[in-house]
């Protein structure tokens, strides 16, 4: 027996053309016998689209807006940092852990402090050891450096919780050396974050 043909594209592309068509002149049939109902519906279908159209564009507007004042903001928050002296930096850190909530937040950086600059207790009673790196925008925390930290922070400082704050940011190494050693990092827009309450604190 021999198979069907499938119908080609061709013949596809036909029918969808006549169905086409076929709405097509209902419309106009529905049209010319409601001319009055079509002109009304006509007008609110397009005054629906034109109100949602409005309604989107607005809603895109004040969405850059927001994401504009937020990152002028951090920027504002990372000049701040940026202008503070090391010693600064680190009391400005010790700040926001008394301010979030955490209890004998103390700046210990000094010299041989074996990279705690920061010591503070959570709400929930884990000790947090913070290191201090305010660097220059083209300067970025290296690997070598989280491995210095990573080396005392847990073994020596006794940290539940350890993090690395920076006004600039971290190499790829530096990443991956505290992903693996379960260090947490937070860059200068992490700290802007922080500073302004927009986002987490070293400890969350």
């Amino acid at each position: 027996m021999a198979r069907r043909k499938k119908p080609s594209g061709a013949n596809g592309c036909a029918v969808v053309g006549i169905a086409v068509a076929g709405v097509m002149v209902l419309i106009v049939r529905f049209v010319a016998a409601h001319p009055v109902a079509s002109l009304v519906g006509g007008a609110v279908v397009l005054g629906a689209t034109i109100y949602g159209s409005v309604l989107w564009h607005r809603k895109q507007a004040r969405e850059a807006r927001q994401a504009w004042q937020l990152e002028f903001t951090r920027s504002q928050e990372i000049a701040r940092y940026h202008s503070m002296a090391p010693g600064e930096f680190e009391h400005a850190l010790a700040f926001l852990c008394s301010r979030d909530g955490c209890s004998q937040a103390t700046v210990t950086g000094r010299a041989g402090d074996l990279g705690a600059d920061v010591t503070a207790y959570a709400p929930d009673g884990r000790k947090v050891v913070l290191q201090a790196k305010r660097y220059g925008s083209t300067s970025k925390v290296t690997g070598p450096d989280l491995q210095r930290f990573g080396g005392t922070c847990f073994t020596v400082h006794g940290a539940r919780v350890a993090a690395v704050v920076t006004t600039s940011t971290f190499t790829k190494q530096a990443q991956q050396y505290a992903a693996h050693h379960g260090i947490r990092l937070l860059d200068g827009p992490g700290l802007a974050a922080w500073a302004g309450r927009t986002g987490p604190a070293p400890w969350h």
